[in-house]
């Protein structure tokens, strides 16, 4: 039997060119120039919403690693016998073990996201106070790294499982006298000529601890992974991927060692290295984890653009609605059924709908978000892993509503009122006493006026604060909304100060949603003089938002009453919410039509009843504003 790299006892000091080391380097070009290829269009669309939820980060940095350990196998084809004895040791050795790790810690986000967004079902569901004390009043190491967010965790078990990996493979390789003969253990080390201790350095119980990673996420995480994973059915195909790439794994650490210690497999070593049964896993892992969600990605951008056309279509429809040309009529059923698809339509189907193509609009959308917004919700929280952003459409619109139009136009008068009073004075100064009295009498009502405007506009600030604090701010929200940097900034101007009063420092760790991206910003803590001290309150805003344990804990029993910033109105959310309602029309709306329509196709009354209803009070809706056009 010859060595980890196919080296024998026979082999020649010299490069292997045959045509199946020419192959197998031929390949390695071909396959790493696709990967690249993939790598950099996931980069360049790093902020679809399919990539978004993902985390880049970690899962390009372990197919970094692993990719490495598959060109040095492919490389053993013509220069393994050429090779240091220990080279291939080491390379399996770090490699290949810390690449699985982080592709461990990677892969398995997708059941903490789907966790995590499962609290978006309800609309009221928050952190309860006795957990958050519990949390809290833990000590030791224990407590202490249970109060930490995901993403610690994963990096400190991940962290800690690589440098035990290392220590065990510097350990391996100090006591086997196989790659050095001056030490070690005695009884490891090999002899004879420079090609059998180099066919004996390739074999061994010094190469198990390498696979100890592969074979334990494999064969006891990956099953685990799978059976949690069996009740989430996403949109984003993120389910598929993860159970493909846990199903590719579990022949590798089998099949190496049979290829390394069964004779019968000699015959086939020669055109297959062992290793190569871990770089088929790698191989299947870099399909699942690149050219699959780029897949992803185009798939989502067709059905952008075929919802996109579809709400140009109804718009031209309405302006015209005597146009009933059969070209119209074909392009129309067209559009809808490949957009409800993802992809264009092959078939010629003429099957057309007014209605259902209506249904994809932006006014059905609103329609369904101010009436009955429960079943979209639910279906973006469990099946999209986008639930803040309907969470955060219905926060804003109820907050919009708590207010009289009137209390902000007092506000608006309250904060120039002084200057306005002040001229009137100013222009009156020689009239008679009796008008100064006059001024002075508005004056002190136009104050009074202000104090209970102020206390009003308070309590709808803390709520808005809480708005913000649960889905707009980086380190505040664990699922930041997705909007423009702009939009981002002109909120971050009205409510990063008080956020950070009323809650402390910003966490300098990133959220859940885009993990291991480190793009959070950092902000000071504001200074003891200008902070202004929380009072708590026995009342707080229905349907808070869901923040951080800690946080969740503060804002639910405190109120902020300083100062309320100069850029803080009914519209100060405006520009994020048309920016996110664009967002869930072009993404999640069609998702949800085409799932209740599967729905109803398959006459499923049972769980999905209640989105059949909302389908159908939509159509209803667009029938009534369709003759009214008309």
């Amino acid at each position: 039997m010859g060595s980890e790299v196919g080296v024998k006892p026979e082999s020649k000091h010299e490069y292997i060119i045959t045509p199946v080391s020419i192959w197998w380097a031929c390949w390695a070009c071909i396959w790493t120039a696709a990967v690249v290829a993939g790598v950099c269009y996931l980069i360049a669309r790093r902020h679809s919403p399919v990539l978004r939820i993902r985390g880049l980060s970690l899962t390009l940095a372990a197919i970094t690693l692993l990719h490495l350990y598959f060109i040095s196998v492919q490389c053993a084809n013509i220069w393994g016998p050429l090779m240091p004895g220990d080279a291939e040791f080491w390379i399996m050795g770090t490699y290949l073990p810390f690449g699985i790790a982080l592709f461990h810690a990677s892969n398995s986000r997708f059941l903490h996201v789907a966790k995590l967004q499962r609290k978006y079902m309800h609309r009221r569901n928050s952190i309860s106070s006795d957990e958050t004390v519990r949390a809290g009043t833990k000590g030791g190491l224990v407590g202490r790294f249970r109060r930490l967010d995901y993403t610690s965790k994963v990096l400190i078990t991940v962290g800690s499982g690589i440098i035990i990996q290392f220590l065990l493979t510097l350990t391996t390789y100090l006591i086997s006298r196989k790659y050095h003969g001056s030490w070690g253990i005695p009884g490891t080390g090999v002899h004879g000529t420079e090609m059998e201790q180099k066919t004996e350095m390739g074999r061994g119980w010094e190469w198990f601890p390498s696979v100890v990673w592969q074979f334990f996420w494999a064969w006891i995480i990956a099953p685990v992974v799978l059976w949690k994973a069996r009740g989430v059915h996403d949109t984003q195909g993120w389910r598929f991927q993860t159970m493909a790439c846990a199903a590719a794994s579990l022949h590798a650490t089998p099949m190496w060692l049979v290829a390394l210690y069964v004779p019968a497999m000699e015959p086939v070593n020669v055109y297959w290295l062992p290793p190569q049964w871990i770089c088929l896993s790698i191989i299947l892992i870099e399909i699942f984890t690149i050219f699959y969600p780029c897949w992803q990605v185009k798939r989502n951008q067709t059905l952008q653009q075929e919802t996109l056309e579809t709400i140009a279509m109804w718009e031209s429809h309405k302006k015209n609605p005597h146009h009933t040309s059969a070209r119209s009529i074909h392009t129309g059923s067209t559009v809808v059924e490949s957009m409800m698809s993802g992809w264009k339509s092959t078939n010629g189907s003429v099957k057309t709908n007014d209605s259902g193509e209506s249904i994809l609009t932006m006014s059905a959308l609103e329609h369904v978000l101010e009436r009955n917004p429960g079943p979209l919700q639910e279906f973006s929280a469990l099946r999209d892993f986008s639930g803040e952003n309907i969470a955060f459409l219905t926060s804003v619109a109820e907050w919009k509503s708590s207010l009289p139009p009137a209390v902000w136009k007092k506000n608006k008068a309250g904060r120039c009122g002084g200057k306005r009073v002040g001229e009137k004075k100013k222009k009156n100064k020689g009239d008679e006493d009796m008008e100064e009295e006059e001024d002075q009498e508005e004056e002190y009502d136009e104050i009074v006026r202000d104090d209970q405007t102020m206390e009003l506009l308070h309590e709808r600030f803390n709520r808005a604060l809480r708005i913000y604090a649960a889905y707009v701010g980086v380190g505040d929200a664990e699922f930041p909304i997705n909007i423009s940097s702009q939009q981002l900034k002109k909120l971050e101007a009205v409510f990063e100060g008080p956020a950070r009063t009323l809650l402390g420092d910003k966490p300098e760790l990133d959220s859940s949603a885009t993990p291991f991206d480190m793009t959070g910003h950092h902000h000071q803590k504001p200074p003891p003089s200008t902070a202004s001290s929380g009072t708590e309150k026995g009342q707080h805003a229905p349907n808070a938002p869901q923040l951080p344990a800690l946080q969740s804990f503060i804002a639910d029993r405190a109120q902020y009453w300083g100062p309320i910033p100069e850029g803080f109105d009914e519209t100060v959310f405006d520009d994020a919410e048309k920016s996110i309602k664009y967002l869930v029309l072009t993404n999640t709306w069609p998702k949800f039509v085409k799932a209740r329509r599967l729905s109803i196709d398959h006459s499923d009354h049972g769980n999905l009843e209640a989105g059949n209803d909302v389908i159908q009070m939509v159509r209803n809706k667009c029938h009534v504003d369709a003759t009214m056009t008309c």
